[in-house]
């Protein structure tokens, strides 16, 4: 078995090249060299499984407190607007602090806050204040985890590796969004929302156990002290503007968060109010996108590394506009899980290689905060979104308002990163 390199490698050069690096065809997943990834991988799968519960828990939670598409947007956005505030500040961190102890910080407090609305919901007392503050709470510890934990990919990978590493990072997210969804949808309507919520707090102690056990070399970062946050920041924004490539793929994801991904945040309205279905079929549309998004992801695992990436990601980031089209426009559950397989895959598609165009276009000392860029637009843009979606289904309906969202990212994707002659040559 081929391990991690020996840790005589001077800090700042780590490139966790391996010992045996002279084979003619590389291995078919080269990521799961890495001890440390292997580690981290395992762990971060169980704990998706939970955070999967929680989101379709929490969501149905929401619609009967309320009864109202509006309350499901407005919590999912609250509980990403933590990213708009922080994540920026938090890219800077991760540039200058070690990363690994600060992941493992933002997954305790993710815990606490699992488990703190599990404990509301058992006792009976859970409202809808409650709600909004431990997701709130929960996007706090998103925002500085996200740029933390992406960069740390490649303080596990290096940069050959990356691509590969994103991608199984994404096959862990969508594989897990069918078990965890269809395992919710079944709790749920058996013993109700509050186990969901426990079992993902359990579930967190499987990724902080593998962070505790994995050794990564703290790689020399410029010191700069006397740089100002203010200063640093400017950095990373300096590459984005001035990048043509890079600001091409941070417009484009922008307009995936406002626009596409309110179809997910509308779903549970989708399911009861226009299909007229339950909390078991809100599971099963869940566990269809996640079987697209992870036929997509394991795709872009296995032969991401042959293909034009900036090419493919301008057909992806397409299809997946027409895709909410379609799916807004359904009203056959048959038709609507094929359409959120589709979507599903074109989704992570579009994502997992717009994160590794972004990281490997960036230079190794402005990495997290090009993150944490891409985090801002793509995670804390998306309570305006949530917001203006939830808002417009109150009066053009569910179905409309994801078929009207899909149109803008449709157009935005083909006039931007189809049409970029730059992005298309991009390997």
């Amino acid at each position: 078995m081929i391990e991690d390199p020996p840790a005589s490698n001077p800090p700042g050069s780590f490139t966790q090249t391996p010992i045996i690096a002279a084979r003619r065809r590389p291995p078919l997943l080269p990521a799961f060299r890495y001890r440390n990834f292997r580690l981290f991988y395992a762990g971060f799968v169980i704990s998706l499984i939970g955070v999967w519960m929680q989101r379709v828990a929490q969501s149905w939670l929401v619609l009967e407190i309320t009864d109202s598409a509006f309350w499901v947007g407005m919590t999912d956005a609250l509980g990403s607007l933590p990213v708009l505030v922080f994540t920026l500040y938090a890219g800077v961190l991760a540039d200058r602090v070690p990363r690994r102890p600060m992941v493992m910080v933002t997954q305790t407090v993710a815990m606490i806050a699992a488990l703190g609305l599990a404990a509301l919901t058992l006792a009976g007392t859970v409202q809808l204040w409650h709600i909004v503050a431990l997701a709130a709470l929960l996007g706090a510890a998103n925002a500085f985890d996200i740029p933390a934990r992406h960069a740390l990919m490649v303080d596990m990978v290096g940069r050959e590796d990356l691509t590969n590493a994103v991608a199984l990072n994404s096959s862990a997210f969508n594989g897990t969004r069918i078990i965890g969804p269809a395992i919710a949808g079944l709790l749920i309507a058996a013993v109700g929302v509050g186990v969901c919520f426990l079992l993902n707090g359990i579930s967190y102690l499987a990724v902080i156990a593998a962070l505790a056990a994995i050794e990564v070399p703290v790689a020399r970062r410029a010191s700069g002290s006397t740089t100002t946050v203010w200063l640093r920041l400017q950095d990373g924004f300096r590459h984005v503007t001035t990048d043509r490539r890079t600001r091409t793929l941070i417009l484009n994801i922008a307009a995936v968060s406002i626009f596409g991904l309110p179809a997910l945040v509308l779903l549970p309205v989708m399911v009861r109010d226009v299909l007229g279905h339950g909390a078991r079929e809100y599971g099963w549309m869940m566990s269809a996108m996640g079987v697209g998004a992870l036929a997509g992801a394991l795709g872009i695992a296995l032969f991401g590394y042959r293909l034009p990436r900036g090419h493919l990601l301008g057909w992806s980031a397409t299809v997946f506009g027409g895709a909410v089209i379609a799916f807004g426009l359904s009203r056959s559950l048959a038709l609507s899980l094929g359409l959120l397989a589709l979507l599903g895959c074109a989704m992570i598609v579009t994502t997992a290689l717009t994160n590794t165009l972004v990281q490997t276009l960036a230079p190794d000392e402005l990495r997290a905060r090009v993150v944490a860029v891409y985090a801002w637009a793509f995670v804390g843009l998306s309570p305006i979104g949530g917001v203006l979606a939830g808002s417009i289904a109150e009066w053009l309906g569910a179905g409309n308002t994801i078929a009207l969202g899909g149109v803008v990212t449709t157009l935005v994707a083909v006039g931007g990163v189809l049409r970029s002659g730059e992005l298309r040559s991009t390997r």
